[in-house]
């Protein structure tokens, strides 16, 4: 069985799991739980079958636990559904909804299910739907709200919802509630033993009960309170209990001890505890606090070891050290900030912490171009706590904190007062994950990326940058099917680079919206667009986009009919590559020369540049398109009427390509693109008008 975590505030697709001898108390409640599971839903009592899974909802206030509970019943149910467990957090550590559509993109991640890049959340949940039709699967969705619920709902009785929330899920029919105040007292009293240590506990256990009462049995307040008198051995349990009454009724439990633990940290840990509520996503690792509180690494390391054994934060189960400020600390944290940070000192912190993680990014990426000696020679010149010691360990890294990288993207954008920085950032990130992931398997946080750029671009209005978004944007969203809402795009490009006056991005917007025509087989645009392209690029004596779009033009009349001007586009395009001297290009462009004169009817003068054509693949050193057009022979020898030699081109072409040639028997009665496709443009997903120090 699988199981696995999608945790969209912030915590990568990983596996987890639950240790039972963790877990204290709520044995009523699990048992109540247990028993709503096997319990008839409302549809089968109609006599209807359930349409839709069992939702079961455990409320309660932030620190009840109410996630341990739910991790718990998960635990012991996860067995009788043998598809795996799914989980996902909803909310944000500050209280902001996850958006949907990028719950349900990690969820289909994690099914090995594709994600168009930019998919409409209708799409997205859909998707999902239709992933768990045929599975039975347990989802656990934490920080849920109803709507959230509706929208991630599997269509299928066979699977269970357990959501997370802090009242009731509203427009949910036949949801099984489970509301929890605090712990029964001899479990809360277990639980300061487990924290502080048993022998206080037993020497004095009223005053041990005194203190569950004082805390309500609230299990975080109880794990503080264990973290505190854990640090203070001296300390009575009584006198933790005196000082918390001391403290009025104001606030939480929770409040109250916090307050205290705080009150008794020293000012340097104090001021990186407050600091901890700016760490997007509410993930944090040493290079994060280290940032955030202008210190060192190693010693940021300690400090967030020494929180986690007060109680003050939760270790993440990762190869790299990182670690999460509880949902329930986070608004206690801020509100810290708010009155003892001013604000200047606050966006100094961003500052930092955003200039620490684009230098990681950074040296992320260079790592795979060591090739370079200046690179080489850059990253030596890096501090040895920013340097990675292979792409391996990168790659990891990148992947690992690829949740918080993107979580810190849409804080930086979302602040607004730190555009450079978050221009900066972006630029790195997407480098870093096309040179680690490629453009395929990264397109989906690309997208995101490119949005988050286009956002920022048109708040400062940086014509350059917005097309360069455009463009980027407009390229996923061909790749994906959407080519109308693509041309838009690149229309809005064209106007961006013309108002920046960036040629490059005039000059690909136009192509672009001519491949947009094309793939809508609106040919005769198609070549317009194509024309004005090149003549910008002839122009500005640019002959290697020159002969490539002569290329583009013959494409689009090919498929018009058009073969007369076809052949005189593709003679442009060999010749344009013959002069550049592009021996790769002028093959391919005498290759499809070749495959128009054979739609037209030309057929001796096909196999003359066909076998033209072959020399010069040969002397490109590209067999795959030796193989090709060995094919492309054949089926023009056939039509000859001369089998013999076309059956020596096909050993020949089995040869080049190393497998059995499809059949030829049929010919191809409509144009269709060669099967070599050109290598895709380097910097298609680059933000351009970044800094070349970037």
């Amino acid at each position: 069985m699988t199981d696995q975590v999608v945790d969209t505030g912030g915590v990568q697709v990983s596996a987890r799991t639950s240790d039972a001898n963790q877990f204290l108390g709520r044995t009523r409640e699990l048992k109540e739980l247990r028993a709503d599971i096997e319990r008839a839903g409302l549809d089968t009592l109609s006599g209807r079958k359930a349409p839709r899974a069992r939702v079961l909802l455990i409320a309660g206030r932030p620190g009840s636990g109410r996630t341990a509970l739910a991790e718990e019943l998960v635990r012991q149910v996860a067995d009788r559904y043998p598809d795996g467990v799914l989980r996902a957090r909803l909310t944000d550590p500050d209280g902001t909804p996850v958006p949907v559509r990028r719950t349900a993109r990690l969820l289909l991640t994690a099914l090995d299910r594709p994600t168009p890049p930019g998919a409409p959340e209708d799409d997205l949940t859909a998707a999902l739907r239709e992933a768990l039709a045929d599975r039975r699967v347990l989802l656990l969705l934490d920080d849920a709200e109803a709507d959230q619920v509706d929208a991630l709902l599997p269509d299928t009785p066979d699977c269970l919802a357990v959501a997370v929330s802090g009242g009731p899920l509203t427009g949910i029919s036949d949801v099984r509630p489970c509301t929890l105040g605090g712990l029964d007292t001899k479990s809360a009293v277990e639980m300061l033993s487990r924290h502080a240590g048993s022998v206080r506990i037993t020497v004095d256990p009223r005053a041990a009960e005194g203190l569950v009462e004082v805390c309500q049995g609230q299990p975080a307040a109880l794990r503080l309170a264990g973290g505190w008198l854990a640090a203070r051995p001296k300390s009575a349990v009584a006198d933790l209990a005196k000082q918390l009454r001391a403290e009025g009724e104001e606030g939480t439990p929770l409040s109250r001890i916090f307050r205290l633990a705080y009150t008794g940290l020293p000012a340097p840990a104090a001021r990186i505890l407050r600091l901890l509520s700016l760490a997007p996503g509410g993930l944090i690792d040493p290079h994060t606090a280290s940032a955030l509180a202008g210190s060192s690494v190693e010693g940021a390391h300690t400090t967030l070891d020494d929180f986690v054994a007060l109680g003050l934060l939760h270790a993440v189960d990762s190869p790299l050290p990182q670690y999460e400020v509880p949902a329930c600390l986070h608004p206690l944290l801020t509100a810290l900030t708010e009155t003892q940070d001013r604000p200047a000192e606050l966006q100094l912190a961003r500052a930092r912490m955003l200039e620490r993680t684009v230098r990681l990014l950074q040296s992320c990426r260079a790592i795979t171009e060591t090739d370079s000696p200046e690179t080489r020679q850059k990253l030596l010149g890096m501090p040895r706590a920013l340097r990675f010691p292979n792409p391996r360990a990168a790659a990891d890294w990148l992947d690992i904190r690829r949740p918080a990288l993107l979580a810190s993207a849409r804080a930086a954008v979302a602040d607004g007062e730190l555009d450079t920085l978050a221009r900066r950032l972006m630029s790195q990130l997407v480098r870093a994950m096309v040179a680690h992931f490629g453009t395929k398997a990264a397109a989906p946080d690309l997208y995101d990326v490119h949005a988050l750029v286009l956002d920022v671009a048109q708040r400062r209005n940086l014509p350059r940058e917005q097309a360069a978004a455009l463009l980027n944007l407009g390229d996923l969203d061909v790749r994906t099917g959407r080519t109308r809402e693509a041309l838009v795009r690149f229309r809005a490009a064209l106007d961006a680079g013309r108002e920046g006056n960036d040629p490059y991005a005039t000059g690909r917007a136009m192509e672009s919206v001519g491949g947009a025509h094309l793939e809508l087989g609106d040919y005769d645009r198609a070549a317009d667009w194509f024309g004005r392209a090149l003549a910008q690029r002839q122009a500005r004596a640019e002959r290697v986009d020159e002969a490539r779009l002569y290329g583009r033009i013959a494409e689009a009349h090919t498929y018009a009919g058009r073969y007369g001007e076809a052949q005189r586009s593709w003679r442009a395009a060999v010749a344009g590559h013959r002069k550049n001297g592009d021996v790769g290009g002028h093959a391919r462009a005498l290759s499809e020369l070749a495959r128009v004169q054979e739609y037209a009817g030309r057929l001796e003068e096909s196999l003359r540049t066909c076998q033209e054509a072959v020399d010069w693949a040969r002397r490109a050193e590209d067999p795959r398109l030796q193989g090709a057009l060995y094919l492309r022979l054949a089926d023009t020898l056939d039509r000859l009427g001369d089998p013999a030699a076309a059956q020596l081109h096909r050993g020949a072409a089995e040869r080049m390509l190393g497998e059995e040639p499809e059949d030829s028997d049929a010919a191809e009665s409509e144009p269709r693109q060669e099967a070599i496709e050109p290598e895709p443009d380097p910097n298609a997903c680059e933000i351009r008008s970044a800094s070349k120090e970037d």
